[in-house]
């Protein structure tokens, strides 16, 4: 028995032939391949009219691979508690059968919370609509779809990461954002649940903010213990779509990437490069910082993100500056610090146009940061993997960090170590109980 589609030809079409094409066309409009394809998918759940576009754009982000989608949604008319299966053998779509993951549900009935609800499914579009573009893409792949009614939020996490399996598995949150606010209002709180996800930061977040809030929440929670990168993909809302703006839903949607496939595209690469550039180049023109106009980027650049740009010219450094913490869109912070490194180093003096036209530009991106724990000197150096950690020390009101390319010139942990501490004013034969050291990696390329 399987669950059949409570919303076909309402909130989307039922003819197959029709659905697939309205899906096709979306996923068309979608922009190029941003990066690897994702472990996490956090999309819309909308009737196909209005959130289908960034629906769309979430699924082309999907490679062939994965054979088992785990996919959360909230509970909009069933109150229960707990995380509800359907009690079927899958669900059915106009565009044929998902069967259940059984290996999958095992895992997940091990948990009490976890219980056969059926009504919680039967007129529920939080999975419904958003299956047939998994579908679509990946074909009539095994899913575990689960309605999240009242369910604490560090038990959710942990059925999130004991179903999270590896690249075989697809982790899908179904949300929408703001509800029936102006579009206006609706544009700035959802700015700010954008930050949050790309933060991996569920502080405050509750059911104002997104619908599915509760698996979104402990989602985040669990990209952060794990170091995921979360792009942004699309922030819009329904207003986009009618035109009317006095009552709207907000949509977005973000990939989610294990920090070893986190990457942008060669294109979004090169864009950021060349606004690096330019703002140099403005900069030496006018006297003043560019001004940057948000709504004209990439929606991956405009996500928040945390970089180090370098200047060297002929092979030696003519300036570095970078942000440690991710506070502001990434382009804002690519350009504000590819400019301060121009201009602001306290190495050097303000680059010229001769140099500027010479200077090979590198960016970095920086994943989150993670505290490390050790017991002593010998056991941090231990823990450091060479060319691939990034450091930041911090002893009392002392501090410093090395990005991993200093292993370039500092290839033994020891030195590593030893050469941070110097940076950041201790002795390099300094130790005590008190030091604190976390470790981020950095995404990096040049031109």
């Amino acid at each position: 028995m399987y669950r059949q589609p409570a919303f076909a030809g309402t909130w989307y079409d039922s003819d197959a032939g029709a659905l697939n094409s309205a899906i096709a066309a979306q996923v068309s409009k979608a922009p190029g391949d941003w990066a690897p394809s994702p472990k996490v998918l956090i999309m819309p759940h909308a009737g196909h009219r209005y959130s289908g576009q960034l629906a769309g754009r979430a699924v082309a982000q999907l490679r062939p691979g994965p054979a088992s989608v785990v996919i959360f949604g909230p509970s909009h008319r069933h109150g229960f508690r707990g995380v509800a299966l359907p009690g079927s053998d899958g669900y059915q779509t106009p565009l044929g059968l998902m069967p259940i993951d059984r290996d999958k549900e095992l895992i997940a009935r091990a948990f009490h919370e976890v219980v056969v609800e059926p009504q919680a499914h039967a007129q529920e579009h939080s999975l419904e609509v958003i299956l047939p573009f998994i579908q679509h893409r990946l074909g009539n792949v095994a899913v575990l779809p689960l309605v999240v009614g009242q369910m604490d939020k560090p038990r959710l996490q942990a059925l999130i990461a004991a179903l999270w399996g590896g690249p075989e598995t697809l982790i899908v949150i179904s949300t929408d954002l703001t509800h029936f606010l102006t579009g206006e209002q609706s544009v700035a709180v959802d700015q700010q649940t954008a930050a949050k996800v790309e933060k991996a930061d569920s502080t405050g977040l509750t059911g104002n903010d997104a619908c599915g809030f509760k698996a979104l929440s402990a989602l985040l929670d669990e990209a952060d213990k794990r170091g995921m990168r979360l792009t942004r993909l699309g922030l819009m809302n329904s207003g986009d779509i009618t035109g009317d703006n006095s009552r709207v839903v907000g949509y977005g949607a973000w990939a989610g990437h294990e920090l070893k496939d986190a990457r942008l595209s060669d294109p979004l690469r090169a864009e950021l490069l060349r606004v690096a550039r330019v703002g140099l180049e403005l900069r030496l023109k006018n006297g003043a910082e560019p001004n940057i106009k948000l709504g004209s980027f990439p929606a991956p650049l405009e996500g928040i993100g945390a970089s180090f740009v370098t200047l060297t010219l002929h092979g030696r450094l003519r300036g570095c500056i970078g942000s440690l913490v991710a506070h502001q869109p990434l382009v804002v912070d690519v350009i504000k610090n590819a400019v301060k490194a121009g201009f602001q180093d306290p190495r050097f003096p303000a680059i010229t146009k001769a140099e500027l036209d010479a200077c090979v530009i590198e960016i970095a991106i920086l994943s989150r940061s993670v505290p490390m724990a050790f017991t002593s000197e010998q056991d941090l150096l231990s823990q450091l993997r060479p060319g691939e950690d990034g450091l930041i020390l911090t002893e009392g009101n002392k501090r410093g960090t090395f990005l991993p390319k200093v292993w370039e010139s500092l290839p033994t942990p020891e030195a590593f170590l030893t050469g941070l501490k110097q940076k950041a004013g201790l002795a390099g034969d300094y130790w005590s109980g008190t030091i604190n050291v976390a470790r981020y990696t950095t995404e990096k390329f040049s031109r």
